[in-house]
């Protein structure tokens, strides 16, 4: 087993947590923040917008099981990364479409992605291609969240058509090749990923 880290930033962490921990191979989904220059903000700090961090997942996955591709994959389908600084009613820099790649063979991977990607979007995209520096737990009422809270509107409205992605997504991997599949990227016209 070679456990991996990886971490995204694509709307409301809660979202994107729940997403991940639906997939075979991911071993946690921690909820934080990074990319800002306020050491140890607490959510209230960076829900004003003033920290510079943006709401992100810091995932471990054991990459025998599953690809750091997968996951890059997995996060372009549930958010829209053509949308500066807002996903859905989420808006502010701390929402922003986000990679922090924790070495130069994911930056290489996301880069790719990206390009792959650029085609298939009908804006541009605008999520940011970051080294992480820090990551900042968030606090513990925050964490697990979907999983803990599945019947509150929220999550009802916004987070479970997400996870529901993230399960078709990966039973598409399973069965064949995503890449010969229509398969519905955040909510848009059904694309193919060439």
């Amino acid at each position: 087993m070679a456990i991996e880290m990886a971490t995204f930033g694509g709307g409301c962490f809660w979202c994107i947590e729940a997403v991940f921990q639906q997939l075979r191979g991911v071993k946690g989904a921690d909820s934080g923040f990074a990319g800002g220059t306020v050491a140890h903000p607490n959510s209230e700090q960076v829900a004003e917008g003033n920290t510079g961090h943006a709401e992100v997942v810091r995932v471990s996955f054991d990459n025998t099981v599953v690809s750091y591709r997968t996951l890059l994959e997995v996060f372009f389908a549930v958010h829209d990364p053509t949308t500066l600084n807002r996903q859905g009613s989420d808006i502010g820099s701390q929402y922003r479409s986000v990679i922090f790649t924790h070495s130069p063979e994911q930056e290489k991977m996301a880069g790719k992605v990206m390009d792959e990607l650029a085609c298939v979007w009908d804006a541009p995209l605008v999520t940011d291609l970051l080294p992480v520096s820090s990551f900042y737990l968030a606090e513990e009422y925050h964490q697990n969240y979907y999983k803990l809270n599945a019947h509150q509107s929220y999550c009802c409205m916004v987070i479970a058509p997400k996870v529901q992605i993230a399960r078709e997504y990966a039973s598409h991997r399973v069965a064949g090749s995503v890449r010969t599949k229509k398969f519905n990227y955040s909510g848009h016209m059904n694309r193919t990923l060439n």
